[in-house]
């Protein structure tokens, strides 16, 4: 399991995504539509202005269960080690073990 604070720290970053998706989407596209360099600048400063955890790129896939965040299949939304228990235990659908 991986500890409490790094769960609370991205539900608080996908938080601030989501308050700030629009006003980032705005100034990037004001950003493709400026065709000088100091209409680019002042965009890009707006742009700074804003959080850094506003940024989706800071987002991480976690596991569901575990909050693992390496090993993650998004077809489950699980990591490595927990796709591989619950499907020997027969608990996702349409996962089966290979044998060659």
């Amino acid at each position: 399991m991986v500890k409490k604070s790094i769960i609370v720290r991205e539900l608080k970053r996908k938080k601030i995504v989501k308050k700030f998706f629009l006003k980032r989407k705005e100034i990037l596209k004001n950003f493709s539509k400026s065709k000088t360099y100091e209409e680019k600048l002042l965009v890009h400063s707006q742009l700074q202005k804003l959080p850094r955890n506003s940024s989706k790129v800071r987002l991480r896939n976690r596991c569901w269960r575990t909050g693992r965040g390496r090993g993650f299949y998004r077809d489950f939304g699980l990591s490595r080690n927990m796709l591989r228990e619950m499907g020997h235990e027969g608990l996702l659908p349409g996962l089966t073990k290979s044998s060659w």
